[in-house]
């Protein structure tokens, strides 16, 4: 990307400042290169309309592939795919196939619909990567804000894989960037309704750790007022003392927002997430 175009994306983003961090990532995508890599767009992991997902597989792979299945943010309530083109590109430029889907959200569906979304399209994912270069055996679950919930949560509660006709040994790891792990009791009205009541445990996924579970990379930023970065802290506190691998990184100066579009064009140098992530998939997921 060149100086001028890495200029023009963060002016565009600092001119967007009224609108959601998709929005931002939506002006970003407009600077994505669309070479190495190739698009299947709107697989159907699902009957519903936002049970899809799309897949970026990159040309020319040497070997079988790592996975990653990516759940973007947008308080359990809205977001689209297509805006995170850019997240799919960076990892699958790195060699990874990289797959980002679409959920149901509320009000069309409450808790634990979307997670149940997510169990879907982990066993739709692990079937058919082989045919696209991907090992199954390294599939990892990741997403951003509400969507960090759910990968976490599909890495916490063995139920909804099983439930889904999958296995919970299918996840080699998880990666949760500024996620929701432990915020009851929950004060918004929205909220409340979504997850059927003010202290339902069963909601959170750090009530779910009585065991070893699948490594975890937990990141955020300490400037992040709309998810407490003591979520990440709680969370690996828990999987410490069930014997689980865990890595905790805290990105100076970095909010909400911001964490998620440093993985992309022009705002890569703001954290080492992207760096940080591929050494997580690389190495196997092996925490601290």
């Amino acid at each position: 990307m060149s100086k001028f175009l890495v200029r023009l994306a963060r002016l565009a983003v600092a001119g967007a400042a009224a609108l959601s961090v998709a929005g931002c990532l939506a002006m970003v995508n407009t600077f994505v290169p669309g070479d190495g890599y190739r698009v299947e767009a709107d697989l159907a992991y699902g009957s519903d309309p936002r049970q899809k997902l799309d897949l970026y597989v990159p040309e020319g792979l040497d070997g079988a592939a790592p996975v990653i299945l990516f759940f973007y943010g947008g308080s359990w309530q809205n977001g689209e795919k297509s805006d995170y083109r850019a997240f799919g590109q960076t990892f699958a430029g790195k060699g990874f196939i990289v797959a980002v889907a679409d959920y149901r959200v509320y009000p069309q569906v409450r808790f634990p619909g979307f997670v149940e979304d997510g169990a879907l399209a982990v066993k739709y994912l692990r079937a058919q990567v082989k045919l696209r270069g991907g090992d199954p055996s390294r599939l990892y679950v990741a997403g951003h804000s509400a969507g960090a919930y759910i990968a976490v949560m599909l890495a916490s509660d063995p139920a909804y894989l099983r439930k889904a006709g999958g296995d919970f040994g299918w996840l080699r790891g998880a990666i949760g960037i500024a996620g929701p792990y432990d915020i009851l009791p929950l004060t918004d009205k929205t909220l409340i309704d979504i997850f059927g009541g003010v202290n339902r445990a069963e909601t959170q996924p750090i009530t779910h750790i009585d065991g070893v579970r699948p490594p975890m990379l937990l990141v955020t930023g300490d400037d992040d007022d709309t998810v407490s970065p003591l979520n990440a802290e709680r969370m690996a506190k828990r999987l410490r003392a069930a014997g689980s691998p865990v890595t905790v990184n805290i990105y100076p100066g970095v909010g909400h927002a911001g964490i998620i579009l440093s993985l992309m064009p022009g705002f890569r140098s703001k954290t080492t997430l992207e760096h940080d992530i591929v050494q997580f998939v690389q190495t196997g997921g092996n925490g601290e």
